[in-house]
C-alpha cells in the first residue's frame, strides 16, 4: 500500500494552512490587485488569479486529507 503523506503533523498542517491563506488571497481579489499593481490586469491577471486559486484548493483538499488520516491514525 502506498502512502502518500510521508512528513510530519507540522509539515502538514502548514500545507494545510498555506493552501488555505492561498486559496483565501485569490479569492478576496489580494492576488488579482497585486497583478494590476505590476501591471498584468485584464484576462492574464484573472486566469493567473483562477490559477493560483485552484492550487490552493487543491492544496487545501489534499493536506487536509492528509491531516484527517493522521488524526485519524493516532485516534485508533
Amino acid at each position: 500500500m502506498s502512502h502518500h503523506c510521508h512528513c510530519g503533523i507540522f509539515g502538514i498542517f502548514l500545507g494545510f494552512l498555506t493552501g488555505l491563506l492561498w486559496l483565501l488571497f485569490a479569492l478576496l481579489g489580494f492576488i488579482f490587485d497585486f497583478f494590476v499593481l505590476i501591471g498584468l490586469g485584464g484576462v492574464l491577471g484573472n486566469i493567473l488569479n483562477i490559477l493560483i486559486a485552484l492550487i490552493g484548493f487543491l492544496a487545501f483538499l489534499f493536506f487536509g486529507l492528509c491531516l484527517f488520516k493522521k488524526a485519524w491514525k493516532s485516534c485508533k
